[in-house]
């Protein structure tokens, strides 16, 4: 019979080295691992998730990266590079670049136009603004920006965009028939409309700087109606209101112009980050309630 060799047992470099090997081959995976599943996996295991908004004319590219190391430190789950007409070109690129060079976390497109399409972003919201009065805005820009998004192999995220009074900016930009905060009905109608659609994201957008966010009967009304996974941005300065706008049934908080602003972004969005969770374990223990 053979002699069975046992094992030698590891010297502590060795250890060290097969821990780091599999620190690496963890980062990989989520480097690899879709976008869309990330998402789904913070919302999972958090009950939902946080992402932040730059929009790249506002600022630098190495100023976007270090507000975007900032909330990464703070918890946030993904950033949405976009929002505006002006958020294009070699200026985009430049900014997507250096936003991925200093975090890992998913760096998704918000596009404004065609010209809102970056090769070196890891993910697009391919969205249509559904309550335009614009033909542009709901399949003019996509037709355009489509070949784009295949040439450069983006993954796809197909959204609803949804504008809510007062819109802001957007509702101006986009000829938006704004929804009226007292009509959740309408808002539950065209995120149905959505989701009949194929669309898998819906997001409710009371504009940029929006003096109030969206109203929590809204959310409701459309986490009723829809299953799609549901945003929710514009008007969210604190965290009580993005807390409630989680137990009103959104997957997902967008917050962009109180990193511009806040003294201290990291200690806000940290704020903002804890809310959300704790806001979602109120909302499960109600529909637990409601069974």
């Amino acid at each position: 019979m053979y002699a069975v060799q046992r094992p030698q047992p590891l010297e502590g470099n060795q250890v060290q080295e097969v821990r780091l090997r599999r620190a690496e081959v963890e980062i990989e995976g989520a480097t690899r691992m879709k976008v869309e599943e990330r998402l789904k996996r913070a919302i999972a295991r958090d009950g939902a998730a946080h992402l932040t908004l730059i929009d790249p004319a506002k600022q630098a590219p190495r100023v976007a990266a270090q507000i975007a190391s900032d909330v990464a430190s703070a918890g946030s789950d993904g950033i949405m590079v976009g929002g505006s007409t002006l958020a294009g070109g070699s200026l985009l690129d430049r900014t997507v670049v250096e936003i991925k060079k200093a975090i890992k976390l998913p760096v998704i497109l918000f596009p404004a136009s065609e010209a809102g399409v970056s090769r070196h972003a890891d993910a697009i919201f391919f969205m249509s603004m559904l309550n335009s009065r614009d033909p542009y805005f709901i399949t003019g820009a996509q037709k355009r920006g489509a070949p784009l998004v295949k040439q450069f192999k983006l993954e796809t995220l197909p959204m609803a965009y949804l504008l809510v009074e007062p819109g802001q900016a957007v509702g101006r930009v986009g000829k938006a028939d704004l929804l009226p905060r007292a009509k959740p009905e309408l808002a539950a109608a065209y995120a149905l409309t959505a989701q009949y659609l194929g669309m898998r994201f819906v997001y409710l957008e009371a504009g940029s700087g929006a003096p109030i966010p969206v109203p929590t009967n809204m959310v409701r009304a459309v986490r009723k109606a829809t299953q799609a996974t549901l945003i929710v941005g514009g008007g969210i300065k604190t965290p009580k209101a993005a807390g409630e706008r989680v137990k009103a049934g959104a997957d997902i908080i967008v917050t962009g112009t109180i990193v511009e602003h806040a003294k201290d972004r990291v200690a806000k969005i940290r704020e903002i980050v804890k809310a959300i969770k704790l806001g979602r374990g109120a909302w499960r223990r109600k529909c637990k309630r409601n069974l």
